[in-house]
């Protein structure tokens, strides 16, 4: 007997954010993670450019890769994690680690990204401090 996966409860119940977004970068699925994790509800999102969770000063470098992608069906990170600076909704800094895979239309003209997300801030955060500590040690022993 085959077994039937209900796509959709597999979205809302998966602890990372899933967000897809369109072949001009609107947001077309937002599930329960990413509202946790950005603070936008799905219906903040669902519609609104990427943007609402690119820093400012990163956007012209991401809308660039993704028009790339979309006219060449082609993404450097399919397999790779990217880990780069998000923000949330009420204004503060984040990390997020996420892999990308491409979603394709029935002609196989790409239709949109797909990303899964983790929040990796407070990782990040305690790697630095870590390798702040680390220094700090060293600069001790070799005086």
């Amino acid at each position: 007997m085959q077994n039937t996966i209900d796509f959709e409860q597999l979205v809302d119940a998966i602890g990372d954010a899933i967000v897809i977004s369109d072949a001009n970068g609107a947001i077309t699925l937002w599930n329960p993670a990413a509202e946790r994790m950005f603070g936008f509800t799905e219906d903040e999102a669902l519609g609104k450019s990427l943007d609402i969770i690119i820093p400012e000063r990163l956007r012209g470098r991401h809308w660039s890769g993704y028009q790339k992608t979309m006219d060449t069906g082609v993404t450097r990170y399919g397999h790779d994690v990217l880990r780069v600076p998000a923000i949330h909704k009420d204004g503060r800094s984040m990390s997020i680690a996420f892999t990308v895979a491409l979603l394709h239309a029935p002609d196989k003209s790409i239709s949109g990204i797909v990303a899964v997300i983790r929040d990796e801030t407070e990782r990040f955060a305690e790697d630095r401090n870590l390798r702040k500590r680390l220094a700090e040690l060293e600069a001790k022993t070799s005086s």
